[in-house]
């Protein structure tokens, strides 16, 4: 599975019917409304030609005609030139109208397709996000991800309403006024349409830059965002190592780069106006000469010549648009290529079906190998038993795989070869749900999320009691902290939980851990970012959470790897040693032996 969302190419960016085949389903359930919006555009299109339409009546009868030509109507006698003075004047204002409210109408339904189909889409594409592995987040950037899974749905389902829609009042704009110019003079007509053709040819020859181009600039937008990220998040590195220079250039190479793709596609697309500017501009010389030609041999009237002008004119600007709306389209389709790639992306960690409640025997890592890039191996047959209720201590050298031992026990990665048992049955065949709901985490840095702090908690367990809630704040040595804030409990954390000190995250991560009751627990690096005052007292709370429990502690301090019941060295990806600290100090030359001499003893002397 290539999870590497820069490396998309939209290869199914012009198969048009496939991709108007796969947003069908977010489209049908609004089709009604789609269908009245266009109905709506086609009158909306066809009165373009109206005022072009009213210039031949007004100049023959009205400006040129003669006060005394009448006809009769229903037995009464109706002087046609003031008549029709009064007349098209109004009725030009009431076509207006008319066509404002259709193209309020058009708009408002355009507004409410389009969302809601853009909704549908982004609710699913998230609903697809939160589906997809750790591994899709540790190759991806957040900048990347978050371009890919907002901007591209509003391209590929919102815009294209307007554009289909703008596309139908430029069609049948176009209609209307060819039907006029044919009114007034088919010769005539032929030409102008023959020359308005020609015109916009070009905009065939533009498909490919744009989808290279629209590709690009999502890539870069990506970069841009991942760089406001890296702001927001790093900004305490950044300004503690005078960064805001570094960051600053690497934003203006994006900004520059985005510029410079916008400015090719402008210098591809750019031509096409003057082009058909100088190709409609002959036309209109080609009419204006023959159609003096057909006045002065009395085959055409001035009003009718003025109104086939007029008509022309007005032509160029639906011409010009269904250009660039079959550009705008191109845009969508692309768009809509690289949405339906993110739906194409399938999890690698697959659920099975059997069912767990809770671990009544043991958890076993039978000859477990792993590697996250393909010919790097981090855990080399690595053979473990873990009993019910037991605590054991992973410890080695850095990057030697004790994160990846306890990241494979959720599935967040599967193993590469060998298996792990869940009570004798492999973790693959279990629930994927279940099996998550017997283990909890305490992590070095949790995340908070947005919200209060008994929020956060309640993650761990949403249906807790209350009295559960307050018992696990005072098995996490909340409750003195929480006194002090004046909202106690309902505190609204800042995002990422930043409002709150490194201990008191710890312990309302332990808190929500407790609340989960697992009987499964894993400590990564608990409490090795702390101070000792706060470790003494988030220590107290892991020892609350830890009681008839199975323990998985990555620890660097001494007084917490000394109370494991037992302790696996890991160096480089293999099981080196295991037993107690007894045991294991006692050997000389060993792995644990020297990581004490070097780490441990001096902790245990202070």
């Amino acid at each position: 599975m290539d999870y590497k969302l820069k490396e998309t190419n939209s290869g199914t960016a012009f198969e048009y019917g496939y991709l108007l085949k796969k947003i069908f389903p977010y489209i049908k359930p609004v089709l009604g409304r789609i269908v009245l919006n266009l109905c709506i555009a086609i009158p909306l299109g066809l009165l373009d030609g109206v005022v072009a339409l009213s210039l031949k009546p007004y100049l023959d009868f009205v400006v040129n005609g003669s006060p005394e030509d009448t006809w009769t109507f229903m037995g009464h006698t109706v002087y046609i030139q003031s008549w029709l003075a009064f007349v098209i004047p109004f009725g030009i204002v009431g076509f207006a109208l008319l066509q404002g409210l259709l193209k309020y109408l058009c708009n408002y339904l355009t507004d409410w397709t389009g969302n809601k189909i853009s909704n549908s889409l982004k609710i699913d594409l998230y609903n697809k996000l939160t589906s997809l592995d750790s591994r899709f987040y540790d190759i991806n950037s957040s900048g990347l991800i978050l371009s890919r899974f907002l901007t591209d749905p509003e391209t590929a389902s919102k815009n294209i309403i307007d554009t289909i829609k703008s596309f139908v009042v430029s069609f049948f704009g176009l209609i209307g006024l060819v039907a006029v110019l044919l009114y007034n003079s088919a010769i005539l007509a032929v030409i102008g349409v023959v020359v308005m053709t020609i015109a916009v040819t070009p905009v065939s020859l533009i498909r490919k830059r744009i989808k290279k181009v629209s590709n690009a600039t999502m890539v870069v937008i990506g970069n841009m965002t991942t760089i406001m990220n890296e702001t927001f998040s790093g900004n305490k590195i950044m300004t503690a190592y005078n960064l805001q220079q570094a960051q600053n250039e690497k934003f203006d190479r994006q900004i520059n780069e985005q510029f410079n793709l916008t400015m090719s596609l402008t210098k591809r697309v750019g031509w096409m106006s003057p082009i058909m500017y100088f190709v409609c501009s002959i036309g209109i010389a080609l009419v204006m000469a023959f159609g003096n030609h057909l006045i002065l041999s009395g085959k055409m009237t001035a009003g009718s010549f003025a109104s086939f002008v007029t008509s022309l004119l007005l032509l160029y600007k639906p011409v010009k648009n269904l250009g660039g709306q079959l550009a705008n389209l191109q845009t969508n389709f692309v768009a809509m290529s690289r949405v339906f790639e993110l739906f194409d992306l399938q999890p690698e960690i697959c659920s099975g079906n059997k069912i767990i409640t809770n671990l009544n025997d043991e958890i076993v890592f039978n000859n477990v190998n792993f590697e996250y890039e393909k010919g790097v191996p981090v855990l080399k047959n690595f053979n473990l038993t873990v009993k019910k209720n037991e605590t054991i201590a992973l410890v080695g050298n850095s990057g030697g795989g004790k994160s990846t031992v306890v990241s494979l026990l959720p599935r967040f990665y599967d193993v590469t070869s060998g298996m792990i048992t869940f009570d004798g049955i492999d973790i693959r065949e279990l629930d994927i749900v279940s099996l998550r709901n017997n283990i909890s985490f305490v992590f070095q840095d949790n995340f908070m999320f947005s919200g209060t702090i008994k929020e956060n908690i309640l993650l761990g367990n949403p249906g807790a009691t209350d009295d559960e809630l307050n018992n696990v704040i005072k098995l996490a040595h909340l409750d003195e902290f929480l006194s002090t804030l004046s909202d106690g409990i309902d505190t609204i954390l800042g995002e990422r939980g930043t409002t709150l000190s490194g201990g008191q995250r710890q312990r309302v991560a332990i808190a929500r851990a407790m609340i989960k009751n697992s009987p499964i627990v894993v400590l990564d690096e608990a409490t090795s970012a702390l101070d000792n005052e706060s470790e003494a007292i988030v220590q107290k709370a892991l020892d609350n959470l830890m009681q008839n429990k199975t323990v998985f502690v990555i620890a660097h301090r001494l007084s917490t790897i000394r109370n494991a019941d037992r302790i696996a060295v890991i160096h480089n990806g293999e099981l080196a040693e295991l037993g107690s600290h007894d045991e294991l100090v006692l050997k000389d030359n060993g792995f644990y032996k020297k990581l004490y001499d070097m780490q441990f003893k001096v902790q245990e002397d202070i």
